[in-house]
């Protein structure tokens, strides 16, 4: 059985070309929105912990949630994690078949 790959390089076409870019910035996005979750709790410092908690706010909640800082290191994240496996994908060292077999889906 010959193997199954996303897009084989004859069928890169204008019409195929689309649909790889539009699924690449889908995994990319759903990549940044994992990393921001993991992100986020970096360096966060509780109300309670600074000692200045604001009136009519959780104890718990960040004193300097610095949000600008962690976008920039969500973005830097996942573009490493998204190029590590386009580059891997590209060489064929990820394939789908694998990945189908490791969840346990047979052909």
């Amino acid at each position: 059985m010959g193997r199954f790959y996303l897009n084989p390089e004859h069928s890169l076409h204008r019409g195929n070309l689309l649909v790889a870019i539009s699924t690449a910035l889908a995994i990319y996005f759903i990549v940044w929105w994992m990393v921001l979750f993991a992100v986020l709790p970096w360096g966060v410092r509780s109300q309670e912990e600074s000692g200045e908690i604001a009136h009519g706010t959780d104890p718990g909640a960040p004193a300097i949630p610095k949000l600008k800082q962690k976008l920039v290191w969500t973005t830097l994240i996942s573009g490493l994690v998204f190029a590590l496996f386009a580059v891997a994908y590209g060489y064929r060292q990820i394939l789908l078949d694998a990945l189908a077999a490791l969840m346990g889906v047979t052909r």
